[in-house]
């Protein structure tokens, strides 16, 4: 047998059958799908489609379900929802959590946080799997070892019916992190780098397993962002082979595996690897040392700059499609070529979403803003992921350190990520964001956002305007 990747391995240990004669990238198979995470707003039809028919879920236990996208994260838990829409979703999801049997974390309940941050700190992901979830940020999972993709309403219908997919495979694409991070610069900073080297569509069409020293050396948490983000340069799946520090991050977990099972699992996973001469269809290689704390000035996570640069210039840009997109992301952004990024005030600082709002992103913002105030101007939120990151952080007094820097401190859930909800930005208000996208009216109708890693939205929440985390992190 050929050398092959772990996307190789992973997928043909999960193929039931093939759908045509093929074998490489554009495949077809019949995919098994160990598990699966369901949210309120893109499960709805699925489970009309199964009522309608008359089926069944095929596994219940192997999927959990989770309200995130439209509840409240006022700073005093609130189950009522701040749209009639919103309240039917949640309604719904109770009911087909009721009819077909699946666990369901509601919004009172001790567990509720987003999707991608509770299903990792619960063990309900574990390395090997398959996870196919309605929600693009399913790529997150890729951190511990899993295949991990997001998939639209009829592919969950037809999961819950059979724990199959009809699948794709895709080309494959190596990411080689080599060396360590400088101080300030953060994994955040690294996928943005990423995203900004290879464009939002580089990835199209490919499964990234990354590798390399500098991956080795960042936390799970970090791992998980990396994967979390990958998807906005177009990956369908992302992965990372498991090592040490993913069998102690699930250790202590409640649904890992425990006694003999946990033995026998990590003898399993620590094989989880590709061939040394595995050939990837793509390589891009990135250094770490020449990776700077980086900010986004357009509409498009791969319009990004180190902090310490200006708004670039269209008409340098020969391109004549890429101006076009260069002038119309500076319309929409209200920014002039030229300006130096730490001159654009902001009016707005978000630390939350399923990238950056685990307990690591809150302890590096807490780091920056500890005897600090949130500038005269400037409403800053902090979003924990997580019910359970709440409770941690509060445990170490980082809410207090928040508060008493001006910022607000609530509930998990999406938030302002998305504005699915009643977080949302004014048309015009400029955010320094810890999210992942960056699109027009993401954070609302007529919102700026700039996306940047949680330290750096801490600094800008202090000094009023994007400015470089490393400056004030030399203050401390």
């Amino acid at each position: 047998m050929s050398p092959r990747t772990l996307y190789d391995k992973i997928i043909d240990s999960h193929a039931v059958a093939r759908l045509d004669e093929s074998s490489g990238p554009g495949a077809e198979v019949l995919l098994y799908i160990d598990r699966t995470i369901l949210n309120e707003y893109t499960s709805p039809q699925a489970f009309s489609g199964l009522r309608e028919a008359g089926r069944r879920v095929w596994r219940p236990d192997a999927a959990l379900m989770v309200v995130d996208h439209v509840n409240p994260t006022a700073p005093q838990r609130n189950a009522e929802m701040p749209d009639a829409g919103g309240a039917n979703q949640v309604r719904y999801f109770a009911e087909n959590s009721r009819d077909f049997g699946i666990e369901l974390l509601d919004v009172l309940h001790p567990l509720q946080g987003i999707e991608h941050v509770v299903a990792p700190e619960l063990g309900f992901v574990l390395p090997g799997m398959v996870i196919g979830a309605g929600d693009s940020h399913t790529t997150t999972y890729g951190a511990l070892g899993c295949l991990g993709f997001g998939i639209g309403t009829s592919d969950i219908e037809h999961y819950l019916a059979t724990s199959t997919l009809r699948y794709r495979r895709m080309k494959t694409m190596r990411v080689t992190l080599n060396g360590a991070l400088p101080p300030g610069v953060t994994a955040k900073d690294v996928v943005m780098a990423l995203i900004r080297t290879i464009g939002a569509s580089g990835a199209t069409g490919y499964a990234i397993e990354f590798a390399g020293d500098g991956i080795a050396a960042l936390s799970v948490e970090g791992r998980m962002t990396i994967c979390n983000m990958a998807v906005e340069a177009g990956a369908r799946g992302v992965i990372m082979a498991p090592d040490q520090a993913v069998f102690d991050y699930l250790a202590d977990k409640p649904r890992a595996p425990k006694g003999d099972l946990w033995d026998h699992a990590v003898e399993h996973w620590s094989g989880l690897r590709g061939d040394a001469d595995a050939v990837f269809d793509r390589e891009v290689r990135l250094e770490a040392s020449e990776i700077e704390p980086l900010v986004t000035w357009g509409i498009s996570p791969d319009q990004a700059v180190p902090i310490g640069e200006r708004v670039p210039d269209p008409s340098a840009e020969p391109d004549v499609a890429r101006r076009k997109d260069m002038q119309r992301a500076l319309a929409y952004m209200d920014l002039t070529p030229g300006t130096a990024l730490e001159e654009v005030a902001i009016q707005r600082a978000f630390i939350g979403s399923c990238t950056n709002a685990r307990l690591s992103d809150l302890r590096e913002a807490a780091a920056i803003v500890r005897g600090r105030h949130v500038a005269a101007g400037v409403r800053g939120m902090v979003v924990p992921g997580s019910s359970s990151v709440r409770r941690a952080a509060e445990a170490e007094g980082l809410d207090r350190v928040f508060i008493d820097a001006g910022f607000e401190w609530r509930q998990s859930g999406c938030s302002l990520c998305l504005a699915m909800n009643d977080d949302v930005l004014e048309p015009g208000e400029r955010c320094a964001s810890s999210t992942n996208r960056n699109f027009e009216g993401r954070q609302g109708a007529g919102g700026r956002t700039h996306l940047m890693s949680p330290a750096m939205v801490a600094a800008a929440a202090v000094a009023g305007h994007l400015t470089d985390v490393r400056r004030l992190a030399r203050e401390i």
